[in-house]
C-alpha cells in the first residue's frame, strides 16, 4: 500500500469506506485501474463512481482524490487544476463582527497582515470575505462565531506547488496569530 493510502486511511477508515459504499480502499484502487481512470480527469473518475457505482457524490470525490494521489496523479492538496491550496485557522477571543472587521478593513490588516497585500473580492459580513493577494494567490476567509469568540479559517488557493503550500500555512499560522493578538 502507497504512503497515500495510509494517509487517506488515516483520515477516513476503511470501516466507514466500506459502510458507506461497501468497499475498502484496496477494492476502489482495484475497480478503477480496471476501467481506465488513470487516464481519466478528475470530473470524470468522479462521474465514473457515481454512474456505474452509484456512489453519493461526497464519497465519490473522497475516493477520486485517494485514487489520484495514490497513483501519483495528484499530490496532497493539489486541486483538480493543478494548483495548490492550504489552510490554516485561530480562534480569536472577540465578536464575530470585530473579527471581520479585522480581516476587511486594510488599515485594521496594516496591523497584523504583515508582507503581503490584499484585494477585497467579495463579502459577505460576517461571515465571509475573498480577497486577491498580491503573491498571486487568492485567500477566503470564513469566520463561525463562538459566543464572545471567533473561530477565523483562512483557505488560500492558486498555490504553485506543494512547497508553496506548505509556506502559505506557515505564513498564515503567524498572520492568524497576529490577528488573534489583537483580541487579547
Amino acid at each position: 500500500m502507497g504512503d497515500s493510502t495510509a494517509r487517506r486511511r488515516d483520515s477516513m477508515s476503511d470501516q466507514a469506506l466500506i459502510e458507506a459504499t461497501g468497499a475498502d480502499w484496496q477494492t476502489w484502487l482495484r475497480l478503477l485501474d480496471e476501467r481506465g481512470a488513470a487516464d481519466l480527469e478528475h470530473a470524470a473518475i468522479a462521474r465514473l463512481l457515481v454512474g456505474e457505482f452509484e456512489i453519493d457524490g461526497w464519497w465519490a470525490q473522497s475516493i477520486t482524490v485517494g485514487y489520484e494521489q495514490e497513483r501519483g496523479l495528484r499530490e496532497p492538496g493539489q486541486r483538480p487544476d493543478g494548483t495548490f491550496s492550504a489552510s490554516a485557522s485561530k480562534t480569536v477571543a472577540g465578536p464575530i463582527g470585530a473579527a471581520f472587521e479585522q480581516l476587511a478593513d486594510p488599515e485594521a490588516q496594516a496591523v497584523w497582515l504583515g508582507d503581503v497585500e490584499l484585494t477585497q473580492r467579495s463579502a459577505s459580513p460576517p461571515k465571509s470575505v475573498r480577497f486577491d493577494a498580491s503573491d498571486g494567490s487568492r485567500v477566503h476567509a470564513n469566520l463561525t462565531a463562538k459566543g464572545d469568540r471567533t473561530a477565523v479559517q483562512v483557505e488560500v488557493a492558486k498555490l504553485a506547488s506543494a512547497e508553496a503550500a506548505a509556506a502559505a500555512k506557515a505564513a498564515w499560522k503567524e498572520r492568524l496569530g497576529r490577528l488573534a493578538e489583537r483580541f487579547e
